[in-house]
């Protein structure tokens, strides 16, 4: 629960905000980390030292269900002449660390990042008329907060967020979240390390869409060329009715559509409801290919697989740059600092950093066939995956947010993967790789395109059987399919890209299982990305 107020400091007395010119009496009252931020804040409105606060009541380290202290709301007055309207600005107070106490957050030392190392802004064109600033954004914050805390995945410039729903809970076409710096805030050095700024910007679907498919910066440049859709600022206009594609029809073509075919995509992988299966044998042992147990522990993936994979995510692969799975080695890469403390989990970190059993002792299986299974968002991203990845010479990795498994897609060209060509699927405990071959991922979307064109397929696949070649075995790409009227104007398309799998993997069953989406938000991964 919280509520709105002027801003001041907390305690029994009631100074103004702090800045570079309160009193020192008055800035040692305040927690350094939030006399910092304070002070940022101060130097861009100087004409509003005490700003409307949406506060938690009870604070989160007091046991409250909000993650952030405070969320600041200022008045910007814009700037016609540059085509930047009047709008609203708010402000975060607690991805950070406020106090320096461990109260919320680990100190790790000035050089590196303060807590998660970012507060969340967000820019909201005023409605004529408007004396106040609308109190929704607030909440829309701390639920992404909410994320970052239970999930300790931190956010990046460039990433998306799929919300699946107006991000002010009206009819409005504004229903999901990119991320970007903000124009106007600079970093900030605090006691306890850096805080920058990262603000969101509301999309439409095709919008997101289109960030999936070729990138989000791409996509975050296109905004600002269009002033309604938002200007230079990326200001967020809920009643904006037209996609950018739809004001400037000339976008798509020739800019998207061209850079997804010369740059493919640099979303390197998400965190989504999937899980495989090893189809070679029952899992009827204790060194099961999907999991290594020891008595009664549950399967994890060890902390040097999981520090490839969040590697992986956090650097992806550089267009025109040659394809490298990152090395299993946690020092620093590339310039980034990779060693955070423990309680923190960049891009898809295990939930359990640590290994039941040493990496070494985890030998690598290699598998006859395989069985994957997607949620209808996840298994969406998958003509992505080939088209935009693989067909690049690139890769691409899918995370489970129910549990400690990956599944990486791989190329011919990416080195430092345990898959081959001679062994295609090949498994590290819980994390699988997958290695297709450019002829395999052209079958593979020859097969999407047939399955996802509903005018085109008049029944709806219900089942298949791979074609047994003579003498046994399977012959991929080959079925026999049993099929039943689909329900009256809907595909059911988990079920369609779950088939056009299991053809081109020849898998020697499969089942329609439909995983539950994820609430609101599947966590993306651009890369190259500067976290």
């Amino acid at each position: 629960m919280a509520e709105l107020r002027p801003s001041v400091a907390p305690g029994p007395a009631a100074p103004p905000a702090p800045g570079p010119s309160a009193p020192p009496a008055f800035a040692s009252l305040f927690p350094p980390g939030l006399h910092a931020i304070y002070g940022e804040c101060r130097r861009l409105y100087p004409d509003q030292p005490n700003p409307l606060q949406v506060t938690a009541i009870v604070k989160y380290w007091l046991g409250g269900p909000d993650p952030l202290d405070y969320v600041s709301m200022y008045r910007n007055m814009g700037s016609p002449s540059a085509n930047i309207p009047e709008h609203w600005h708010y402000i975060s107070f607690g991805l950070s660390d406020l106090y320096g106490d461990s109260r919320v957050h680990e100190f790790t030392g000035t050089d590196g990042p303060s807590g998660f190392g970012f507060e969340l802004t967000f820019r909201l064109k005023r409605e004529t008329g408007e004396s106040a600033p609308p109190t929704w954004p607030a909440e829309l914050m701390q639920g992404l907060a909410r994320y970052v805390f239970q999930s300790e995945n931190t956010f990046c410039s460039g990433d998306h967020v799929s919300w699946h729903s107006p991000l002010d809970n009206s009819e409005s076409r504004i229903q999901h979240m990119l991320l970007t710096e903000d124009p106007q805030m600079q970093p900030v050095q605090t006691p306890f390390g850096v805080v920058t700024f990262l603000q969101i910007v509301g999309v439409c679907t095709e919008e997101l869409h289109s960030a999936q498919q070729w990138n989000g910066q791409g996509i975050l440049e296109l905004l600002r060329t269009v002033p309604v859709a938002g200007g230079p600022w990326l200001i967020t206009d809920m009643r904006r009715g037209e996609t950018i594609f739809e004001i400037d029809p000339h976008l798509q073509q020739e800019r998207v559509d061209k850079g997804i075919e010369t740059d493919g995509s640099n979303l390197s992988g998400v965190s989504a409801k999937c899980a495989w299966d090893d189809l070679s044998r029952p899992p009827e042992d204790d060194e099961d290919s999907r999991s290594i147990c020891v008595g009664t522990q549950p399967r994890r993936l060890s902390g040097k697989d999981t520090e490839q994979i969040r590697e992986t995510l956090r650097r992806g692969l550089e267009i025109n740059s040659k394809p490298v799975l990152p090395p299993i080695n946690p020092q620093r890469q590339n310039g980034l600092t990779h060693d955070r403390p423990p309680s923190r989990k960049d891009s898809l970190e295990s939930d359990s950093s640590t290994a039941i059993i040493p990496h070494e002792l985890i030998r690598t299986r290699q598998l006859e066939s395989v069985h994957l299974k997607f949620n209808q968002e996840s298994g969406a991203l998958i003509p992505l995956c080939l088209r935009g990845r693989l067909l690049h010479g690139r890769h691409f990795t899918y995370k489970s947010i129910t549990g400690d498994m990956a599944i990486t897609f791989v190329s011919t060209g990416v080195e430092g993967a345990f898959a081959t060509e001679e062994h295609p699927y090949a498994a590290h405990g819980p994390w699988l790789q997958i290695l297709l071959t450019e002829e395999f991922v052209e079958k593979m979307l020859e097969d999407l395109e047939e399955l996802t064109s509903p005018e085109e397929s008049p029944l709806c696949p219900r089942s298949t059987v791979p074609q047994e070649k003579e003498g046994g075995g399977s012959q991929p790409g080959s079925v026999r399919s049993s099929t039943s009227s689909p329900t009256p104007g809907r595909m059911e398309h988990d079920s369609v890209l779950s088939l056009a799998l299991a053809c081109s993997l020849a898998l020697r069953q499969w089942e329609l299982e439909e995983l539950l989406r994820y609430p609101k938000a599947v966590r993306s991964y651009c890369a190259p990305a500067v976290c």
